[in-house]
């Protein structure tokens, strides 16, 4: 049996090593043959796809599928494929299958779904097709029985450290790793990796929840060290973006693992929960800074105690707290990067309008506390979390997901995935431009330190033309900043983006 592991292109990871599809090729490893295809290093992976599905005799097809931007390929190039090569078996794993199942199912061309790690799932599942076996008996799968979708059993999470390695080297025989290690405001090679899955919490929002329910396992410093050590040796990697959902649940693993890279001498980012960091040690903290972390992503979301509530956020995060650790920060040099999400659903039109003028009043306090504050906007966007209050409230408001995967790549909902178009029907067109004429305004005043194009006399002309509507709170119609960063300056997006 021979496999094609396929990762399709998204935007804001042009330079982000595929640690998703190396963790299954890591199991298949000896075991089966595969292939690599990724469609961020390909101007069009589809003639790529096709020669291999015509010369190689592939019998299936894997694909892992996030929300937003991998959608607009790993959509046409699956159903295409169904349609070339019906008898190629297809199967999708990702964020976006998890909490859909029944729209791809349904869609006729993804035969199964890999609900969770698919280190264990995948090579069972490819084991169970070769001997003609029980699918219901494969861990972390969804199956369509009688036309409806069947979740079968999640094992408890494996053990981090007695997974296989990546395997690099295979990658390299597709792709040359060094393409993947691109300049970014860390370092002029930042490597991307992933040492954790999943997380202990169960905000409402978060596409993590439904697929994980606040489990979380982590690779041991030891080997996270000797992984990056390894990019930095034989690939000349000088910089770390962390992309686990919460790289720093636990405090001993966090700063034990500084320990051992503070050597190296290399920069590093992560993301994190600010209740959780806020217990930290100031000598923790000292010691990550020392140790290369010079900015950590945190979900602030609102400066309101009641949202956070509704938001299930968990643990003790409030807005006084986000203020003692905004300040906390800014004594150790470690730049606080904040998400916020603006147009959650309230009891009139007028509450929501207030909450969104609250939330941007928060946000400028916290730039006062601390103005190296990175600040990323967000419109809600549902996420299906049964039983939470804000999922319901999205629900009775009259909010519904596509019903077919070709309605899902039209552009206002890859845009909607990315958190930047409202289908929300509680949101006016009034409380859009208000968001989107202060994150302009906001962007202008601060812009962000990721932007390495930039150069200082371009930040400081802008900042000076933006100053007036900042300390005024004129945000209408900024068109002569949008006019400036269009076409002066090109105002990069980290949210979008990345790095």
């Amino acid at each position: 049996m021979k496999i094609l592991l396929f990762n399709p292109r998204a935007a804001k990871y042009k330079y982000r090593i595929p640690n998703s599809i190396l963790a299954v090729a890591s199991v298949l490893e000896g075991r089966y043959e595969y292939i690599i295809v990724d469609g961020n290093r390909e101007t069009d992976p589809w003639p790529v796809i096709e020669k291999y599905l015509r010369t190689e005799q592939i019998d299936v097809f894997g694909c892992t599928v996030m929300p937003g931007p991998q959608l607009k390929q790993a959509i046409p190039l699956t159903r295409r494929i169904r349609e070339t090569f019906p008898e190629v078996v297809t199967v999708w794993g990702g964020y976006f299958p998890a909490n859909h199942p029944k729209v791809c199912l349904q869609s006729g061309y993804v035969d199964y779904i890999i609900n969770g790690p698919g280190e264990a799932a995948f090579p069972q599942l490819l084991r169970t097709l070769e001997n003609s076996g029980d699918i219901g008996q494969v861990p972390n799968l969804v199956f369509l029985r009688d036309n409806e979708p069947v979740k079968t059993v999640k094992p408890p999470l494996p053990d981090q450290d007695e997974l296989p390695d990546l395997p690099y080297d295979s990658l390299n025989r597709f792709y040359d790793i060094g393409g993947y290690l691109g300049k970014t405001f860390l370092g002029n090679r930042t490597a991307a990796y992933h040492s954790s899955v999943g997380c202990p919490f169960t905000c409402s929002f978060c596409a993590v929840v439904p697929v994980y329910e606040a489990r979380w396992k982590g690779q041991s410093p030891d080997k996270i060290y000797r992984h990056i050590k390894y990019l930095k040796d034989e690939h000349g990697a000088d910089a770390i973006e962390f992309h686990d959902n919460n790289f720093f649940v636990s405090e001993k693993r966090a700063v034990d693992f500084a320990r051992l890279i503070e050597k190296e001498n290399m920069r590093w980012w992560g993301e994190a929960r600010i209740d959780t960091m806020h217990g930290y040690r100031d000598s923790s903290l000292k010691k990550l800074r020392d140790a290369g972390c010079v900015m950590i992503f945190f979900g602030a979301e609102t400066g309101s105690d009641e949202v956070l509530k509704k938001m299930d956020k968990g643990g003790t995060q409030s807005a006084g707290q986000i203020k003692e650790f905004t300040a906390r920060l800014k004594r150790v040099d470690i730049i606080p990067e904040y998400s916020f999400v603006l147009g959650l659903p309230g009891d009139s039109p007028q509450a929501v309008m207030e909450q969104i003028e609250a939330d941007i009043g928060f946000i400028k306090e916290l730039k006062l506390i601390n103005p190296a504050t990175e600040i990323i906007l967000y419109l809600y966007s549902p996420v299906a979390v049964e039983g939470s209050e804000l999922y319901s409230r999205t629900r009775a408001a009259g909010f519904r997901y596509p019903r077919t995967l070709e309605e899902w790549i039209a552009p206002q909902w890859e845009q909607f995935d990315l958190r930047r178009n409202p289908l929300t029907p509680w949101l006016t067109p009034a409380m859009v431009r208000l968001i989107q004429d202060f994150e302009t305004v906001l962007n202008a005043r601060y812009p962000t330190v990721s932007d390495t194009k930039l150069s200082n006399w371009q930040r400081r002309v802008v900042r000076e033309l933006s100053g007036w509507r900042y300390r005024l709170n004129r945000f209408s119609h900024p068109w002569e900043l949008r006019l400036l960063q269009s076409r002066w300056l090109r105002y990069r997006r980290p949210e979008m983006e990345g790095f």
